[in-house]
């Protein structure tokens, strides 16, 4: 018989020690532990399905069989698909394969896949979906409140943010990190780096859900969906005589290692890829900067990609890391390249595919491209020449609606630089290129509005170089024109505010609020915030265009280092990390307006950061009945919170009350005690009143009162003056 350790409460098993070297049973518990779920694993959850009727149901189950089959061996009657009391399907289904291995297939297989234009599938084994349960994948406290991650010092907490309020402890431990903390894309992990590897925490409770065994790890990224991580060191691995408890002979002397968080084990090792150096204009070598990540992911986790600079591109399929071309897909000179962020729904194109960028400088007389290829195809679906190139960064937008490369061109003498936008519109026929205005002035940052079709560039005239004067800067703002129907305009300047320090740009990942900022400067530390949506009367000149952009307030942090929205887009918190400067350690809270709800000096602050919320599960046209009715929603929250509040206002002054009856009583009890004190002793009550009034008795009745006057005299000047 299996031995139980239900018996053991998770402070016996002693979690919070997160030395590796110390005797740890979580995986002895994990191994022997009777498995409930057993029996459930060839289950699957397919959620996002069109909504259906009774007659239409069979229809959607024979095009959904499709795709299922693709990856394991299931058929009709092993799915079932709830109706709701309305007569339609409830949008969700469940699904039984002939294995565990086939459902764990499916689930990385065709989760974040596109069923049609308008569904994409979300898979999930059914067992997860109570484990993810069990261990609190994203808390909540029903109040609607964000968590964030603090490390200062020695210490790590995460907090609730309660506005004005200190934020709220969830948990605080000392040396939880070595190095950093860092979030998973989707929240469920907080990670903890150390010498000996990586560890991930998680739960109600914050135990150690899985760990990661790469000695003196450096770096650490996960792909979009957490299932899997990639983890770098800048020194080889070097494996023992007596052996590694994850790693083999096989991956002594690499320096990155992807992971299967679920299983905990290593897929494939990567050396370390020398970067070949780069020439500037002149022909001086510039100075190199480590790429990182060095694996990039596509939007659904099925593939991730490594630049082999200047001459190719490799592309591994998940989980097994074979290549999709044995040697790379071969493309001279190529200098960098991103994946497209979200699954792309290109006009026409019904097939599966997965999209990236990339770029090629100028080699001989060939003139430098920009590309868009699809993947598993490898064909190139777009390309465009350009020329006079001095370098080109590459610029997604989140929807993968359109992708922007800001090219920096040099004039015939090389003496003078000019930037433009190229601006793909990927999701419309044929992917046409829009070519923004020749900007004059060197960008120093782009950003895309998350989900929306606006961008903020940011420009100067002078040198870009780290000093302790912020050079001046402009901020321009660009949006669409209006157009009938649902197309999307060309892009227009709307505004350009001059003489400026700003150096960064924060969008809300709700879109709409943007926070330009100056960081990591001690002379200028301004936050502005604007909305792109202003509902007040716009000006004539952008009445066409599809912005109404308004400065609602400007805040100062002084030694302001990073900037963060929270997940909801209702919250911005800027802190100064000691990791970049020593003075005035802390964070501030703003609401979206601009409007600061706190300050705290926390000494030795290096990192704050909030925790990522999964996406919603919520339709669209169930997204958009909610912000119809928000007013009534608001209003149900302003009442809790005003409850909340009174309740709080309440137990202040009950408390205070019960103090001053305390003290009232203790002080009539304490008085008794001394009079009955004073008749045992046979002392007066009042010395002192007793004393006064034997004295009165001494005094003879005929004697008055005399009042004795005394007249003081002071010399305060004296001069002496002679007189003819």
């Amino acid at each position: 018989m299996a031995p139980s350790f239900d018996h053991l409460r998770d402070e016996d098993l002693d979690e919070d020690d997160i030395d590796m070297d110390e005797v740890d049973i979580s995986d002895l518990r994990e191994k022997y532990e009777v498995q409930l779920e057993q029996g459930y694993d060839a289950f699957v959850v397919i959620d996002g399905l069109p909504e259906v009727t009774e007659e239409q149901k069979p229809k959607l189950v024979k095009f959904l069989l499709k795709k299922l089959n693709t990856v394991g061996k299931t058929r009709e009657d092993l799915i079932f698909m709830p109706m709701g009391e309305n007569g339609k399907s409830m949008q969700f289904a469940f699904v039984e394969y002939s294995s565990p291995a086939e459902a764990a297939a499916a689930v990385r297989a065709l989760h974040l896949v596109a069923l049609d234009k308008k569904h994409t599938l979300r898979v999930n084994k059914l067992t997860d979906i109570e484990r993810y349960g069990r261990e609190g994948r994203i808390d909540d406290d029903g109040r609607g409140r964000d968590q964030f991650v603090m490390y200062k010092g020695e210490s790590v907490g995460v907090y609730w943010n309660s506005e004005r309020d200190p934020a709220e402890p969830v948990v605080e431990r000392q040396h939880w990190t070595e190095a950093f903390v860092q979030w998973s894309p989707l929240g469920t992990y907080l990670t903890s780096v150390h010498q000996q590897g990586v560890q991930l925490w998680g739960g109600p409770s914050w135990t150690r859900q899985r760990r990661f065994p790469h000695p003196f790890v450096n770096l650490v990224a996960f792909s979009p969906n957490e299932n899997y991580l990639v983890t770098w060191s800048n020194r080889p691995i070097a494996i023992p005589e007596e052996g590694h408890p994850a790693l083999t002979l096989d991956d002594d002397g690499k320096n990155y290692v992807i992971w299967d968080i679920e299983t905990g084990k290593p897929l494939r090792s990567f050396p370390q890829l020398d970067t070949p150096a780069a020439l500037d204009e002149n022909g001086v070598k510039k100075p190199q900067k480590f790429p990182w990540p060095a694996f990039k992911w596509s939007a659904d986790s099925k593939y991730v990609a490594r630049l082999n600079q200047g001459s190719s591109i490799f592309v591994y399929e998940l989980p097994k890391m074979n290549t999709l071309v044995k040697f790379g897909i071969k493309i001279d000179g190529v200098m960098d390249f991103d994946w497209a962020p979200a699954s792309p729904q290109r006009d026409g194109i019904k097939t599966y595919e997965q999209l990236f960028c990339f770029w090629t400088p100028e080699i001989g007389s060939n003139p430098a491209k920009v590309g868009l290829m699809s993947i598993p195809s490898k064909e190139i679906i777009r390309s465009l020449n350009l020329f006079s190139v001095s370098d080109a960064k590459l610029h997604w937008q989140s929807d993968a609606a359109y992708f922007c490369v800001k090219v920096d061109r040099h004039s015939k003498s090389k003496k003078s630089q000019a930037t433009t936008l190229e601006i793909f519109r990927v999701k419309e026929k044929g992917v046409p290129v829009e070519v923004v205005d020749t900007i004059k002035d060197t960008v120093i940052n782009f950003a895309w509005e998350p989900k929306g079709d606006r961008f903020v560039i940011i420009t100067t005239t002078e040198p870009v170089a780290a000093t302790a004067v912020p050079p001046k800067t402009s901020v321009a703002f660009f949006c669409p024109e209006k157009t009938k129907g649902n197309t999307i305009g060309n892009f227009k300047h709307l505004r350009t505010l001059e003489k400026k320090n700003s150096n960064a740009i924060f969008w809300s990942p709700k879109g709409r609020f943007v926070v330009i900022g100056t960081i990591h400067n001690q002379q200028s530390s301004d936050l502005d915030f604007f909305d792109m949506d202003f509902e007040g009367e716009k000006q004539e000149a952008d009445k066409n265009l599809t912005a109404n952009l308004q400065l609602m307030n400007i805040a100062d942090h002084y030694g302001v280092t990073d900037v963060e929205w929270d997940p909801s887009g209702r919250f911005v918190a800027s802190w100064a990390s000691s990791w970049k400067q020593q003075m005035e350690n802390g964070y501030h809270i703003y609401d979206f307006k601009g409007e600061q709800l706190r300050e705290e000096p926390v000494e030795k602050l290096k990192q704050l950061l909030w925790r990522p919320r999964p996406p919603t599960l919520l339709s669209k046209e169930e997204q958009k009945t909610i912000r119809k009715n928000l007013r009534e929603y608001s209003r149900v929250f302003e009442q809790e919170d005003a409850d909340r509040i009174n309740s709080a206002d309440v137990a202040v002054v009950e408390h205070r009350r019960r103090l001053l009856e305390e003290w009232d009583s203790w002080r009539a009890m304490t008085e008794e005690e001394l009079v009955e004190e004073c008749e045992i002793m046979g002392v007066p009550l009042d010395p002192v009143a007793e004393l006064l009034k034997a004295k009165s008795a001494q005094v003879a009745p005929d004697e008055e009162e005399r009042v004795i006057e005394e007249i003081m005299e002071e010399v305060l000047e004296e001069t002496e003056e002679i007189v003819n």
